[in-house]
């Protein structure tokens, strides 16, 4: 090869050299690149110059180099950033690349918490303590509280040596069991606000460059983007949970206003077509799928659901009562709740007056507004209804008092300035009267042949008169007379004073005395019996007889005989054998007992001492003491009579047992 050829190619090599040193990864030794540079003739005054420029050069290929692989992977974070949708997955990744990237020991995310204002780790890479993994920062402490506050990065070269005002003793306990000396962190923001901090430590003593910290801020505003999405998405799930709860709450409030609707238009079909309780309550429990119950101030059922026949006490717990009060005072429905036997209450009212109340069992779903301004409604028509019934049983019931009036009068439409043909032209039309009026509520005049008398007290008056016209129905006729409920019935529909007293007694409460005469021939006895009645009620009162049934046949000797008050039979009997009760009281004696054998014997000694089971002898010397009581002549019919009369009434006063 020729010289020149030689000499070029070995310029060339040394050519090489000198830009290998420069850009190739191992680079050359100083001895070789000395070596080029004689090669290329460099003079070695200007070879350490020559050498620096190289070195410089150099060291800023690495940095470029490193610059590359760092922008790599910052466009590596931010294409995952537009691709990814898993936010935790994310977040991972890139606390890992910032781990790999600056090479530190231990590199982890903290969130910051809006609420609490303190910032827990997240995510951790190089961390081995679980302490350390779940650290919570609190507000204003620590270097992550410096940094949050300062909106700025901040890093320490030495952690130990850290401000002391700043220190917390479970962050630093946590930092040294992880061995943490230096430790980087840079915020994360979204505008003013601080999502968290992204932090890198080292184990040994470092200083961080301002390319380290610059690209650590890039990752955490990668991070930053991550955390906003993550919220911007819970605020999108948030918003989109809520927004299904509010049309679910629509809905059920579209089938709610529905669902009245069609309870009200059946309510006012049911009260234009003149239904009652029972169709109203039907509807009810059908629309608002679950039983109905009405009752009266009494507690008493008017109207069911449920298998329970009208007229039975409802048993209302302390609690439902408490309800009813509470819905009578503010006209609102009480709601109790499904896990109840009563779920619902609406107090019947109007006014000051209180009618009852409607009663709602559980049903298959919650009562909302809408269909408690519903049952309040359902609650307001029934009030209607109950004054609408009472006014048209009052007018029925003035009717058939009257009625029952006219009928028990004695001689309808007597004049005492008529005679012949005009007076019984007059009594024959109060009669048609008296039919026509019958047959309007139901019942033949002609068939009633008996009188039924119930005396209650005052108060159960009204009550009574309901009970007595329920149970005799389409049987008679039923009013008030004289202070008492007087029923006129017709013997063969098998309506007897039992049954009727009995239902009273249900209903209203208290005793019940009914007094029944004989039945009549025909309906011009009604009046006379029930005179009849009327005396042996006031028998009876005096008496104290207050609660069974009686007869009049067998009180009618005593009422025909005393129609008075009881003053004036007890100074009957004052006066008739009063000395031989004194005698008995003072003395412990039964002259009285003997006297009433005596009486109900016919007056025979012999028969009275046989039923006393005494001796004859006995009996005579208790008459002799009854001669010097009661005088001589006692034994005479007359005064006989009298006393044993007396004597009877005596026995009736002092056991109320009927003689």
């Amino acid at each position: 090869m020729p010289d020149d050829e030689r000499e070029v190619c070995a310029r060339s090599a040394a050519l090489r050299a000198v830009i290998g040193a420069v850009v190739d990864d191992v680079g050359v030794s100083p001895r070789e690149l000395s070596a080029a540079l004689d090669a290329l003739g460099v003079p070695a005054a200007h070879q350490e110059s020559v050498r620096d420029h190289v070195h410089r050069a150099r060291g800023e290929h690495a940095r470029l180099r490193r610059r590359e692989h760092e922008l790599g992977a910052l466009f590596s974070s931010a294409r995952e950033l537009a691709e990814a949708r898993d936010g935790r997955l994310l977040l991972e990744r890139l606390v890992r690349r910032a781990h790999e990237i600056l090479g530190c020991d231990v590199t982890y995310l903290s969130e910051f918490d809006q609420q609490t204002r303190e910032l827990h780790v997240r995510t951790t890479i190089g961390a081995y303590s679980a302490e350390f993994r779940s650290l919570r920062v609190p507000a204003r402490c620590g270097l992550a509280g410096e940094i949050a506050e300062a909106r700025m990065a901040r890093w320490v070269p030495r952690y130990d040596e850290y401000l002391a005002d700043r220190r917390v003793a479970d962050i630093d306990r946590a930092v040294e069991m992880e061995g943490i000396v230096s430790i980087l962190g840079v915020p994360m923001l979204s505008g003013d606000d601080v999502l968290g901090v992204l932090f890198v430590a080292t184990r040994e003593e470092c200083a961080f460059t301002p390319e380290q910290i610059a690209l650590l801020s890039a990752l955490a505003d990668h991070a930053s983007v991550v955390l906003q999405t993550a919220r911007t998405l819970r605020d999108l799930q948030r918003s989109e949970q809520e927004a299904r709860r509010a049309l679910d709450r629509l809905t059920g409030h579209l089938a709610e206003r529905d669902r009245s609707n069609l309870v009200h238009q059946e309510i006012v079909q049911v009260v234009l077509n003149g239904g009652g309780f029972g169709q109203l309550v039907r509807t009810l429990s059908s629309a608002l799928g679950r039983g109905v119950t009405v009752v009266d101030a009494e507690d008493r059922v008017i109207a069911s659901s449920e298998p329970t026949a009208p007229g039975t006490r409802a048993a209302i717990s302390p609690r439902v009562r408490a309800a009813v009060r509470a819905g009578s005072a503010s006209g609102h429905c009480q709601v109790l709740g499904d896990d109840h036997e009563v779920g619902a209450v609406a107090a019947m009212r109007a006014g000051g007056r209180h009618f009852g109340a409607l009663l709602f069992g559980p049903g298959g779903f919650e009562l909302g507004p809408v269909d408690r301004r519903t049952i309040e409604r359902a609650a307001q028509v029934c009030s209607l209804l109950e004054l609408q019934q009472q006014a048209v049983a009052n007018a029925e019931g003035r009717m058939l008092t009257d009625l029952v009036a006219d009928i028990l009068d004695a001689r309808p439409g007597r004049r005492d300035d008529l005679e012949g043909r005009a007076r019984d032209d007059l009594e024959r039309r109060a009669r048609d009267d008296l039919e026509r009026r019958a047959r309007g509520m139901g019942v033949a005049l002609s068939r009633l042949d008996t009188v039924q008398v119930y005396v209650v007290a005052d108060d159960r008056r009204a009550h009574a008169l309901t009970a007595a016209r329920q149970r005799v129905g389409g049987a008679g006729l039923v009013g008030l007379s004289h202070g008492a409920v007087v029923a006129l019935v017709d013997s063969r529909r098998g309506v007897g004073a039992h049954a009727v007293r009995e239902h009273i007694g249900r209903c209203a409460g208290g005793p019940v005395l009914a007094v029944v005469p004989p039945r009549g021939d025909s309906p011009d006895d009604l009046a006379r019996r029930f005179t009849i009645a009327l005396r042996t009620i006031r028998l009876l009162e005096v008496i104290g007889v207050d609660d069974e049934v009686v007869g009049t046949e067998e009180y009618l000797p005593y009422a025909s005989v005393f129609d008075a008050d009881a003053a004036s039979l007890t100074s009957f009997v004052t006066g008739l054998i009063g000395p031989v009760v004194d005698y008995d009281a003072e003395r412990g004696t039964e002259l009285v007992a003997t006297l009433r054998a005596f009486v109900r014997c016919n007056a025979s000694p012999t028969r009275t001492a046989r039923a006393l089971g005494f001796h004859t002898n006995t009996i005579l010397q208790r008459l002799d003491r009854l001669d010097a009581l009661l005088g001589p002549g006692w034994r005479e019919d007359d005064r006989f009579f009298r006393i044993s009369l007396a004597v009877r009434l005596h026995e009736m006063l002092t056991s109320g047992v009927r003689g």
